[in-house]
């Protein structure tokens, strides 16, 4: 078992890494906590025991149709109705999209109530259910309404790995796959336990000196604005993570016809992605690029026209005001 800290002064928490570590959960509690929302999903066998805490278990959709403001109300309807107070506590039990609807729930209820997350999938471990990001999707694109609330401990049980559908863990190697390019870290040679734990210290950190993105922390997009746009524009076909790891080789792509980086690095990318973790490298066919480039100016981080995360001789940087002929044509290396 290892104990991680995300260093947030006052808000600093730890994130538990290991298997068997749900039976820490009541470690992470608050001291107050008389009651514990439970947002989860249908299939998830996590069982919560809390002796001296009252539990009230609600139940979400599955996908990111149910990641909505519809799921929020009725999540705070349901609160109320347990009598749920500042002194209690939310804890979300799942994947990504469940830690982020339980973290946005927990932000807006009563202006702010402490929220533990138990990742129960390989892309929540290494990224969602860390560093305070929640929020549900709009029409119009992907995590547009939410708030940065930091919880107050996250476990990351690997033993929800052994039963883990194969197209959830490929989302988090898809994930996983962005840190390869974050640090220098040869990744590859850590078994399980040590990837989890070494991309939670790099987002850790990261977080610790950036925690609402103004800066530093936008290079954990690497490789989401191209994603973000596929998800959107395949009606959600794709999965969060197999859109990451198209995304990781577009924003190579991109990058090589910026002169920003060479081929061989090109090729290092989809070392990773596909040699390494056996994953997606194309789109499916038939997406309009007039479309997607449509919804990359709609990224949150185009804040100075078309914004992306590129990679460079120096490392990944945030580049903003990207013209849109080297976007066209890293797109059409791709699209089918």
């Amino acid at each position: 078992m290892r104990r991680l800290t995300v260093p947030l002064a006052d808000r600093s928490y730890d994130v538990v890494v290991g298997h068997g570590v749900v039976a820490e959960l009541a470690t992470l509690l608050p001291s107050t906590a008389k009651r514990a929302a439970v947002v989860t999903q249908d299939g998830i066998s996590a069982e919560i025991e809390l002796p001296g805490v009252e539990i009230t278990t609600f139940i979400i959709g599955q996908g990111e149709g149910a990641k909505t403001l519809d799921t929020i109300a009725t999540l705070m309807s349901g609160f109320a109705a347990m009598g749920l107070t500042r002194n209690d506590v939310v804890i979300g039990v799942g994947g990504g999209m469940v830690t982020d609807i339980a973290g946005f729930a927990a932000a807006s209820w009563h202006r702010g109530i402490p929220v533990v997350h138990v990742s129960t999938s390989l892309l929540g471990m290494v990224d969602a259910a860390i560093g305070g990001k929640t929020g549900v999707n709009l029409p119009e694109g992907k995590n547009l309404v939410g708030a940065y609330w930091q919880p107050s401990g996250v476990l990351c049980d690997l033993e929800f790995l052994d039963t883990l559908p194969p197209r959830e863990m490929r989302c988090g190697l898809g994930e996983m796959a962005k840190y390869h390019f974050l640090t220098g870290d040869d990744l590859l040679a850590m078994n399980l336990e040590e990837r989890v734990a070494r991309c939670i210290e790099i987002k850790a950190e990261i977080v610790a000196s950036d925690e609402r993105e103004g800066g530093r922390r936008a290079l954990l997009n690497y490789g989401h604005t191209f994603a973000h746009a596929l998800e959107i524009a395949t009606g959600h076909q794709l999965a969060h993570g197999e859109a990451v790891a198209v995304g990781l080789i577009y924003a190579a792509e991109l990058g090589f016809e910026m002169g920003r980086i060479d081929a061989t690095r090109v090729q290092q990318h989809r070392d990773v992605v596909a040699g390494e973790y056996d994953l997606m490298t194309q789109p499916p066919s038939g997406l309009n690029a007039d479309e997607l480039l449509a919804l990359m100016r709609r990224d949150k981080k185009a804040l100075t026209g078309l914004t992306f995360i590129l990679d460079s001789a120096h490392g990944v940087e945030v580049v903003t005001g990207v013209d849109e002929e080297p976007v066209r044509a890293a797109m059409s290396r791709l699209l089918r």
